[in-house]
């Protein structure tokens, strides 16, 4: 992985000042001192810097877009606002492989710490790069961050919002284990609690800190958004603004467990983006796939013990009214034909168009 980085940084260098940036970046990768994470974040960082500004000047060279309507298919912005262990990095992935043939762009939203509770200001500055950066759209943004209502800002076009969620005791036990064990990903990483054999069982058991029920909530709060009592874990307000966005300010909403479907659904209504992707998922050679490791199913009595409590009844709540709204916009747009779905044809027409032109 290291010796990618520095080939990857190696390439981009092509002036003098690029050239005393790498010897300095090839120097601190070299530092077995320092903490892989601070290499990886130090290093990923700079590349990032070097593909935003390479992409700035190539647009430059084209000519100045400032002036220039888009398409209202071009004038899109997506925004992926991933709760952790839902499958997040496998959609991502198709993505990042459609994003060359479909023309557009993907972005990672990297937040300090992963903390998806955005600044005011930081709020600002995203809104304004979202709406304004002509030379990224159609862009496909993605990232650990909580719902933002773009309507506050007083923009003209908001963006269009999806996600995936997950049940939420699965979810919970795959990110105890991924905290442990890393997954196929990234193998080499190493995790914040890589060396703690404690399965999720006998975590629950002991009633420690890392499974407790209040872990629970992630999906609520991550739609309900950044007012502050979307985090006061077991609010019920916080419930139900999660539900009200959910169905007002998302344009769609999938579920891990059926991830293909909500692909095809994504490939049916915005084929901007997302053609191909069903084709990608189905067929491809599985590279966007990405499983936790060591990961041990819980007993029922582990389920049931979580089950008691009041933040899982809220958060399966959730998850539940999530998932019928997902089958019902899948009932809707598919007909299944010998095990198989089939995208259902446009259904209606226009007629009695009047004043009758000459």
């Amino acid at each position: 992985m290291l010796i990618h980085i520095k080939c990857k940084i190696a390439i981009m260098c092509t002036n003098e000042m690029c050239i005393m940036r790498y010897v300095y970046i090839h120097h601190i990768l070299d530092d077995a001192s320092l903490p892989l994470q601070f290499i990886f974040f130090f290093a990923e960082r700079a590349i990032a810097r070097h593909e935003v500004r390479e992409i700035e000047q190539r647009h430059t060279m084209d000519g100045p877009r400032q002036d220039v309507a888009l398409d209202e298919e071009d004038d899109m912005v997506i925004i992926y606002n991933r709760v952790p262990k839902t499958a997040s990095t496998s959609f991502t992935n198709i993505a990042y492989d459609l994003c060359a043939k479909n023309k557009y762009h993907v972005l990672h939203i990297n937040t300090t710490k992963n903390n998806p509770v955005m600044s005011l200001q930081d709020q600002v500055r995203f809104v304004k790069n979202i709406t304004s950066w002509k030379e990224m759209k159609p862009g496909f943004y993605h990232g650990h961050i909580s719902y933002l209502d773009f309507a506050k800002f007083g923009v003209k076009k908001k963006p269009i919002y999806i996600n995936v969620i997950r049940d939420p005791i699965e979810r919970l036990v795959s990110y105890y284990y991924f905290l442990r064990f890393g997954d196929d990903y990234r193998p080499g990483l190493r995790r914040r609690k890589q060396g703690d054999k404690k399965t999720f069982d006998e975590c629950v058991a002991e009633g420690g800190s890392d499974c407790a029920p209040e872990k629970l909530w992630l999906q609520i709060p991550f739609f309900c958004g950044h007012s502050s009592e979307c985090w006061n874990v077991g609010s019920r307000w916080a419930m139900d603004q999660a539900k009200y966005n959910l169905i007002n300010e998302y344009f769609l909403v999938g579920v891990t467990e059926e991830l293909e479907d909500f692909i095809m659904l994504l490939e049916a209504a915005l084929p901007r983006f997302f053609r191909g992707a069903t084709e990608l998922y189905r067929t491809g050679k599985k590279s966007h796939l990405r499983k936790t490791t060591e990961k041990k199913l819980p007993t029922k009595q582990t389920i049931a013990k979580l089950q008691q409590s009041d933040i899982w009844k809220m958060e399966n709540e959730f998850y539940e009214f999530a998932l019928e709204q997902f089958q019902f916009i899948r009932a809707h747009a598919v007909r299944e034909k010998d095990g198989d779905l089939y995208i259902l044809a446009q259904n209606f027409f226009y007629e009695k168009i009047y004043p009758k032109s000459n």
